[in-house]
């Protein structure tokens, strides 16, 4: 089946039907033309003989001489009758094969009933039996009646059977059979050979092909041939290196724009006009994944748009307009910017632009909370002093004892506020990387007693007890000691204000293969589950009513947590709710550095 679809088999098919019809069409021409000739001749020659024979019977007078003549003059297959006064009836030459003509059935036939009046030939065909068999044989007769010198009239038949005459157009029709059976089998040889001639460059190119499908784009056809053919070769080969260079194009084009696409921050989202995703980078990728986390779908579900995109894309695709929106889910905020795409005039689909706005959007609420935090920080020193210093203006205070205590608070205030502007001031040059760091090699043991040294007096004002654990294995280690004195501090205060009387508050110094951990462990209030996230912002208290005098100004966690970074190290806690908290910092020696 296959052979005939191919090339080689539908050229053959083509070129045989092609000169098989010819042929047809010669050999019935040639067989009827061959057919009307001989039997043309055969007329021709049975009417000559007749001639003969009329000439003869007329001109002489003695029958057995004119018979004579006639058996010597007469054609071999052919056979002449001579009727006289339409009874007798002689047979000049009597082949045994030939069956004869009687009177009888001449004179039956149409043609030769007014033979005698018409004086010329007439040529017929008749049917008769055979002499030796019952089948029909069909003759060609030419018969003319004549008139001899001694008035006796008569008619003269020659006649042949007509298979006889066919002979030769048979023979004829073998010839010519034979001839275009021949010229078949040399058409079929020439057509095979001419079809392996054309479809072999053909296949050539066919495999070309298939193997630049395949991506071998150095694949060539070879140029047998100088013709159309080599043309078609040679035109191959020039678009196979034009595709290859074409394809390098687009896969250079391809891969910048996946490097472009893949280190943009932005997430990038192609969706077609059916609403399918085409295209998508990371950032994208991450938005669609904690869509699927959010509303429980899975990551491969057929790459479902969230609903607030759906909308959206079809607002652009019916309006082919550029449209924004803002999306908040998983604690993210994304803001989505999507354009149409078009292919000449028609939305083909759409393009959009996720940014991720949540550092923006945090930035933003903790610098309103910064200023809320500050104004309310400020707000209440600078009422007091207000308040103060009114009193000690209209005299209110009485006595110079009241004086003094009006004045000692204002002057206290004004230290608040003078803490809290440095403080702000340290934790902005913090958070900017401006903080400098002086590391030097200090022992550790002499260090930490210092600090707790520093602070034994104000826990047994309030009955705490303020102890050091200490690794005898530790001895000195690089760090910037001002500074980390400033978390110790900060830490230790915090834990004594924190924590009741008769409490405890133990400082652990621990060593750790990679660095050292120091522990701030009190059995005070505790913190909060829910506010444990939150601790190590700016302006957090642990005392919601912001009470002065216990209060600090809630900077003071911010400023470690940034010193501790600044080490490269890291600062954690733990906290159980009346039962007391543990600050957890761990310095790396790497910070050496």
């Amino acid at each position: 089946m296959m052979f005939w679809r191919s090339i080689v088999g539908k050229l053959w098919i083509t070129i045989l039907l092609l000169v098989s019809f010819v042929l047809f069409i010669l050999t019935i021409l040639l067989l009827e033309y061959f057919e009307n000739y001989n039997l043309s001749i055969a007329k021709k020659a049975l009417t000559q003989q007749t001639e003969k024979a009329h000439n003869v019977v007329t001109e002489y007078n003695d029958k057995n001489y004119a018979y004579y003549i006639l058996k010597n003059t007469i054609q071999t297959d052919s056979e002449i009758l001579i009727i006289y006064d339409n009874k007798q009836s002689v047979y000049v030459e009597d082949p045994k094969d030939i069956p004869n003509l009687t009177a009888e059935t001449v004179s039956k036939e149409e043609v030769f009933k007014n033979l005698n009046k018409h004086n010329k030939i007439m040529v017929t065909t008749i049917k008769i039996k055979s002499k030796n068999s019952s089948r029909d044989y069909e003759l060609l007769v030419v018969g003319k009646s004549f008139r001899t010198k001694e008035n006796v009239t008569g008619a003269i038949f020659s006649y042949e059977p007509v298979e006889i005459i066919n002979k030769s157009s048979r023979d004829a029709a073998k010839f010519i059979i034979v001839t275009a059976l021949l010229a078949i089998f040399l058409t079929t040889v020439f057509a095979f050979f001419l079809s392996t001639r054309i479809t072999a460059p053909l296949r050539s190119m066919r495999e070309a092909v298939f193997e630049i499908a395949r991506g071998r784009f150095d694949t060539k056809v070879p140029i047998l041939t100088h013709d159309e053919i080599g043309e078609l070769a040679m035109a191959f080969n020039q678009m196979a290196r034009q595709l290859k260079f074409n394809v390098n194009a687009l896969k250079h084009e391809k891969e910048q724009l996946r490097s472009i696409l893949s280190s943009m921050a932005d997430g990038v989202l192609t969706i077609s006009k059916e609403g399918e995703i085409t295209a998508l980078n990371s950032p994208a990728e991450k938005f669609m994944q904690l869509w699927y986390y959010e509303y429980g779908h899975d990551v491969d579900d057929d790459k479902e748009l969230p609903d607030e995109v759906l909308t959206l894309f079809n607002s652009v695709i019916s309006e082919a307009k550029e449209k924004t929106i803002e999306v908040s889910f998983q604690g993210y905020n994304w803001v989505m910017i999507m354009s149409p795409l078009y292919s000449q005039t028609d939305v083909r689909g759409v393009v959009a632009l996720i940014r991720d706005m949540t550092e923006e959007r945090k930035l933003e609420k903790l610098r309103k909370d910064f200023i809320a935090n500050v104004s309310h920080e400020l707000r209440t020193p600078i009422a007091m002093l207000q308040g103060y210093s009114e009193a000690i203006i209209d005299d209110i205070a009485g006595s110079e004892e009241e004086k003094k205590e009006l004045a000692q608070i204002i002057y206290d205030e004004t230290l608040r506020m003078g803490r809290l502007v440095s403080e702000l001031l340290d934790l902005a040059r913090m958070e900017s990387g401006n903080i400098e760091l002086e590391k030097i090699e200090v022992s550790l043991k002499p260090f930490f007693e210092k600090v707790i040294r520093k602070f034994q007096g104000l826990a047994n004002d309030k009955k705490i007890n303020l102890n050091l654990e200490f690794s005898n294995s530790l001895n000195n280690f690089v760090f910037d000691p001002d500074r980390i004195e400033q978390v110790l501090t900060n830490l230790i205060d915090n834990a004594i204000r924190h924590t009741p009387e008769n409490g405890e508050v133990i400082l652990s110094v621990i060593d750790n293969e990679t660095g050292i951990i120091f522990e701030i462990r009190d059995t005070g209030s505790g913190i909060p589950q829910e506010d444990l996230p939150f601790v190590f912002e700016r302006f957090y208290k642990a005392d919601k009513a912001r009470t002065r005098g216990r209060s600090g100004t809630g900077l003071g966690l911010s400023i470690v947590k940034n010193i501790i970074i600044a080490h490269k190290g890291r600062i954690t806690v733990d906290s159980v709710l009346n039962k007391g908290t543990i600050f957890t910092v761990y310095l790396p020696k790497s910070n050496i550095n």
